[in-house]
């Protein structure tokens, strides 16, 4: 009997991110142009990522949903939407509903926002009981000093042994981190609600997010085994294009990621 090829119902997104230093705007007109899904929106200093009407503007233009929020969680975003970070979340989460996302992508507190770190699994446990909105913890990584791994995170870079039913997977950052991605995969099970697509070779403490199929993570075997289990969640292309020489090979790299799953999802049976 030949073999049935059984494409799964998760979407491919594409991270407003994948296309900086071009803009959100160019994101959008993008995948459109590719055939992605939708995108996922990294919240960021683009004043166009931080304003929900022009968001809405946009995917209304180019006929392209957002399937999630990223949180402005990182370093470089600390004054995005204010300084509080639990009103982030409360405006991602109403963005989300808003705009018809199903997920929000959050980091683990930082060590130095005490408060709001020890607070942070039972706040979050409080607002998905508000909201049909999926807040899902991404996996970091430590980072190197002087040959000393530091964690910055609290409770931790790594959300596997924590209480969050939703996490994001992020398949650069297992690079970083030195983790094995497909046991990561394992023991998530089911709470594996969102992948973040990438490559990564961990030579260096350097997050690279890699075109798949460019670094030596699992990438086409992780695909594989969430098409085999009927994920549901999102995959979302979240690479680094900013060194492209031109917009064309930026567009390719784009198109390469987009066909590298959209092949990997297609699982056979």
């Amino acid at each position: 009997m030949a073999d049935v090829i059984r494409v799964p119902s998760a979407k491919i997104a594409l991270s407003t991110a994948s296309v900086y230093p071009e803009r959100t705007p160019d994101a959008f007109e993008l995948a459109a142009r590719l055939g992605y899904d939708g995108v996922e929106i990294m919240v960021g200093a683009d004043p166009v990522s931080q304003d929900i009407d022009v968001i809405e503007r946009l995917s209304e233009h180019y006929q392209v949903p957002v399937l999630a929020i990223h949180a402005p969680c990182l370093l470089v975003t600390q004054r995005v939407w204010g300084r509080d970070p639990w009103a982030k979340l409360v405006k991602a989460q109403k963005a989300a509903e808003r705009l018809g996302a199903s997920t929000v992508v959050v980091h683990p507190p930082f060590r130095w926002q005490r408060d709001y770190a020890r607070d942070f699994e039972n706040g979050l446990a409080r607002m998905r009981d508000e909201t049909d909105v999926a807040f899902a913890v991404e996996n970091m990584f430590p980072l190197r000093a002087r040959a000393n791994d530091v964690v910055p995170y609290s409770p931790d870079w790594n959300p596997i042994d924590y209480d969050f039913p939703q996490v994001t997977l992020d398949l650069s950052h297992t690079a970083v981190s030195g983790s094995d991605a497909m046991e990561m995969a394992v023991k998530l099970g089911d709470r594996l609600a969102h992948l973040h697509l990438a490559d990564g070779l961990g030579v260096t403490n350097k997050d690279e997010h890699l075109v798949p199929g460019r670094g030596n993570q699992p990438c086409a075997p992780m695909l594989e085994r969430l098409a085999g289990n009927g994920y549901s969640g999102l995959v979302v292309l979240e690479i680094n294009t900013r060194k492209a020489a031109s917009r064309t090979e930026r567009i390719d790299d784009l198109a390469e990621g987009l066909a590298f799953a959209r092949l990997h999802l297609a699982a056979s049976t």
